[in-house]
């Protein structure tokens, strides 16, 4: 991300699932205290306007459909999507499936003709309970997915599954997310990290 988008003129809009939302709703000033509101102190008093758009139980599909009204109406320079565990775990808690297919559409659909630039974030799972690594038939294809599109909208890859994976191989799976899904206070402070390092870096 160039120097000049760290400007307070500027605008980015964090879109995604819980890991996102982390109680914004419920927020006086609608950051949540996950990622977002780690990346917003670390941004400093100049930095860019910040939006938190996360909902707990989102899928690709739900955030297609409030896309425009949640996303575009706050005319970003950027917007950070980070969406896709939700599409994966509905399959195992409610036998309710996402093709790999459905979850390129309705990806796909995000990006198509968005103005902003634009950073894409892997989904990621840290299999805490040996069940969860079943999750990975379901959960890599989605990853590449992501990982494809990111290459063919010209958008910035934040590595989430692949780096996280790294640090829990270290420091313990459930350091990061008790539940393999959820990051804890360390998860979030290292996805922030991740963030700030990939997109700030290019």
């Amino acid at each position: 991300m160039s120097s000049a988008l760290l400007d307070p003129r500027r605008t980015i809009v964090f879109a995604g699932d819980s890991v996102t939302d982390c109680g914004r709703r419920s927020d006086a000033a609608g950051l949540g205290d996950g990622y977002v509101k780690n990346l917003y102190d670390a941004l400093g008093p100049d930095r860019p306007r910040i939006v938190n758009v996360g909902i707990s139980g989102n899928r690709a599909k739900d955030l297609q459909a409030r896309w425009q009204t949640d996303v575009l109406a706050h005319e970003p320079d950027l917007v950070s999507v980070l969406i896709g565990i939700n599409d994966t775990w509905r399959r195992y808690d409610k036998n309710d499936p996402t093709s790999t297919e459905s979850f390129e559409r309705s990806y796909r659909a995000l990006l198509d003709g968005i103005q902003a630039q634009l950073v894409l974030v892997e989904p990621f799972l840290l299999a805490v309970k040996e069940e969860q690594h079943d999750w990975r038939e379901d959960l890599d294809p989605k990853i590449e997915v992501v990982r494809r599109l990111a290459a063919e909208y010209g958008a910035l890859l934040v590595p989430a599954d692949v780096e996280l994976n790294h640090q829990a191989a270290t420091v313990g799976a459930v350091t990061l997310a008790d539940d393999g899904v959820h990051p804890s206070k360390a998860g979030h402070q290292a996805l922030a990290n991740l963030w700030h390092q990939t997109v700030l870096a290019s």
